[in-house]
């Protein structure tokens, strides 16, 4: 299941969302929008997703949630884009970083006020 919303995830939707991976959520998130789109087996299909919407390429930053240990992690292999200055699959840019782990800590705000 990918689900792509502005507001947090239920229980319920997060429960649908650990179906490919178990412990592990993989997510894209647009920053500027403040947009995400969760649950895919590759991070480029939340992306479509996204710039189907309206987002830009440039607003958009692939990673993740482990469930068990609630480590977020901004590595994607969409983030690999030379043109805004990401050379790497890790979120380089730390204010970029800071605002991709802010929002998903709110997205999936069930996981993180436990």
């Amino acid at each position: 299941m990918i689900a792509t919303k502005s507001t947090h995830f239920t229980k319920e939707e997060i429960k649908k969302l650990r179906e490919l991976f178990d412990t592990y959520i993989k997510t894209v998130i647009d920053v500027k929008r403040k947009l995400c789109s969760a649950g895919a087996n590759r991070h480029f299909e939340s992306e479509k997703i996204l710039l189907e919407r309206g987002s830009h390429q440039s607003d958009l930053w692939g990673g993740g949630v482990d469930l068990e240990t609630k480590i977020i992690d901004g590595n994607s292999l969409i983030n690999i884009r030379p043109k805004d200055k990401n050379l790497s699959n890790e979120i380089q840019d730390a204010k970029i970083r800071e605002e991709f782990e802010k929002l998903s800590k709110y997205f999936f705000k069930e996981i993180y006020e436990r």
